[in-house]
């Protein structure tokens, strides 16, 4: 069956490539248009590329308002789950109409219109959704930033999108306690240039925000009397919404997502990848901040008239390593998503699975985990303790939606540890040198995707073609760089192993981070690996390891060192010359999990380094910087 499955993946893929104006345009006939098509793919401005060009459509009223006229009103749309606040409660299809209906509304009568920029700097609570959703009903473009992000980043956001009106709450809740984000973005509002003239402030009872006279609003009282308000049909190629994602001059990038083009990748992917029709419930664990939250949490599940669960909470620590478990059971979810560091966290906490065993997961079909490169070990633990497909799979904040999956909804194929699987339908990925040649299968070299990208994925950075053509698509005219290096094998099952600048290179052998931390993680007391690659006068560069023990671990610093570094030489071979490893308590990560190697080497190197806006504890960045120096590296003084 998998074999033949293969087989089918593949000439859906080829079909996808070959005939992508009539395979796309089938799986637009999903989606309700005002409007349709003129040309499914324009090409008449390449490599600027555009999707269903004369098409008019609106993205809310698929998501929301066509599944009330289908019936389906009283379904719940929205799951919210909220360890944190102790509250947890659904929302229907009809009462999220009515909601954003009338937060459209009070937008328009306070003179936001089509094509204007919102910003949303929100935490996991419904009205986030509500927000984006209304923005998407009168044709406004919003922006979403993560919530509790620093004041000088939101500032440089505002200056950026030039936001007519800001949506925000007191707060944001963590395991921590309260953070208020009222007086960070008032602070961001002081430091920005541009000027906003309506902030729409959700209190909520944890912490009160003062509301500046003139130009704040609060939320209840704004929406209490506000007119309901029609969707505004725009043009299938007008961006729906900017989402930032941090560049390397600083300046952060505003990833573009059209409406047409989104809202058809999105409706395919729920089925054909996570197996999501109308009426399943659906849960993707990550945070409305960030890309998946846009495409997995409101867009994709609503777009398909499914149940989303947006959760307000942590893996571990609100209360226990067995929320997510308990929360699939109570909620009969189908599909969970999440990243790999939640599952090591979990892993960590809960070696044993001790927390799956009084909890029934029938209900569950598939695990899938994306958002960072996901190990072997991680994987079969998954497996092993769930008793469930688990799938990694590969994409980006640029692209959208997935790159390279199996098609769990269509044609699942064999799960090889440490590989995303096939690439998906419409992407052509290929491998290539650093003259832009194809590698060999099983060869290692920059991950690219052949133009055109398919719908759903990026179509400029806002305000910045240049930067769009320069960052993307100037290394390898006629195809998109992904900034990924990896293989594919001769099965065509792609693997990435690290970003390009993670490649290191040992005495003239180019070796992927990825691959040390892929070993390392074997070892039965790791639950974390970070490997980055450190200067060294002899032989240019060494790989540098940063482990994270389970929890319970017993074992000497010198034992431990032994078992890793014999672990490396057998795997990897004295070629890796891996001599440098050391335990810590926590590695320093991006709130959505990303683990921050490049500033962990810049510290060894003792190079200048900016505070990553995104980061999670800024105190993990001493604790790398100890462990570096008791290893000779990162001088203490730097």
């Amino acid at each position: 069956m998998k074999t033949r499955n293969c087989e089918l993946h593949h000439q859906i893929h080829r079909n996808s490539l070959t005939e992508p104006d009539s395979f796309w345009a089938n799986a637009a006939e999903e989606l309700d248009w005002d409007r349709r098509w003129d040309r499914v793919l324009d090409d008449s401005k390449a490599p600027m590329y555009s999707w269903f060009a004369g098409a008019e459509l609106n993205t809310c009223y698929n998501a929301v308002d066509r599944h009330v006229e289908n019936g389906r009103g009283e379904q719940v749309a929205i799951q919210y789950v909220s360890p944190v606040t102790e509250s947890e409660y659904g929302i229907s299809y009809n009462e999220l109409l009515a909601q954003v209906s009338r937060l459209a509304g009070y937008m328009d009568s306070v003179g936001v219109k089509k094509g204007d920029r919102v910003i949303i700097y929100m935490p996991m609570v419904p009205e986030t959704a509500y927000a984006m959703l209304a923005c998407a009903r009168i044709g406004a473009i919003h922006s979403v930033v993560f919530g509790g992000f620093a004041a000088s980043e939101l500032a440089t956001r505002i200056d950026d999108a030039k936001p007519k009106l800001i949506l925000s709450a007191s707060c944001g809740i963590e395991p921590s306690g309260v953070v208020p984000y009222k007086p960070l973005l008032d602070d961001a509002i002081a430091q920005s240039k541009h000027q906003v003239d309506t902030c729409i402030i959700l209190n909520r009872s944890q912490y009160t925000a003062d509301l500046v006279t003139g130009r704040d609003v609060d939320w209840q009282s704004a929406v209490a009397d506000a007119p309901d308000i029609a969707c505004q049909a725009v043009a299938a190629t007008d961006p729906l919404y900017v989402l930032y994602t941090s560049g390397t001059t600083g300046q952060p990038k505003g990833v573009v997502r059209d409406n047409g083009g989104h809202a058809v990748a999105l409706s395919w992917s729920m089925k054909h990848i996570y197996d999501i029709a109308a009426g399943d419930v659906f849960w993707a664990a990550s945070d409305v901040g960030w890309v998946v939250g846009h495409s997995y949490i409101v867009y994709g599940p609503l777009l398909v008239g499914a149940t989303t669960v947006l959760f307000e909470g942590k893996p571990i620590g609100t209360p226990d390593p067995g929320i997510f478990w308990r929360i699939i059971e109570k909620y009969q979810v189908k599909s969970f998503f999440t990243a790999p560091t939640a599952i090591r966290a979990i892993k960590r906490d809960d070696p044993d699975g001790d927390f799956l065993k009084d909890v029934d997961l029938n209900c569950l079909k598939t695990l899938f985990l994306a958002g960072e490169r996901c190990d072997p070990d991680t994987l079969h633990w998954s497996e092993d303790r769930l008793k469930k497909p688990v799938i990694d799979h590969w994409w980006q904040t640029e692209t959208g939606w997935p790159v390279a999956a199996n098609l769990m909804g269509t044609a699942p194929v064999e799960v090889k540890a440490g590989s995303p699987a096939l690439p998906v339908p419409g992407y052509q990925v290929e491998v290539v040198d650093e003259m832009g040649d194809v590698v060999e299968s099983g060869a290692s070299g920059n991950v690219v995707i052949k133009l055109p990208l398919p719908p759903g994925t990026l179509t400029t950075l806002w305000n910045n073609e240049q930067r769009y053509l320069d960052s993307y698509l100037s290394m390898y005219p006629g195809y998109y760089l992904t900034g990924d290096a990896g293989y594919m094998d001769e099965d065509g099952y792609l693997y990435i192993m690290s970003r390009i600048d993670d490649i290191i290179n040992v005495a003239g052998h180019r070796l992927s981070t990825g691959r040390f931390e892929e070993v390392l993680c074997q070892h039965e007391a790791v639950a974390e690996v970070a490997v980055i690659g450190v200067d060294d006068k002899l032989k240019g560069q060494l790989p540098l390891g940063l482990v994270v023990l389970k929890k319970g671990v017993t074992l000497s610093d010198e034992e431990l060192y032994r078992e890793l570094i014999a672990l490396v030489r057998e795997h990897i071979g004295p070629v890796a010359s891996f001599r440098l490893v050391s335990a810590v308590q926590k590695l320093p990560k991006t709130r959505s999990g990303k683990i921050l190697r490049g500033t962990m080497r810049k510290i060894a190197d003792n190079q200048e380094y900016k505070m990553p806006a995104t980061i999670e504890d800024p105190q993990t960045l001493e604790l790398v910087r100890n462990a570096l120096t008791r290893m000779g590296y990162a001088d203490a003084h730097v």
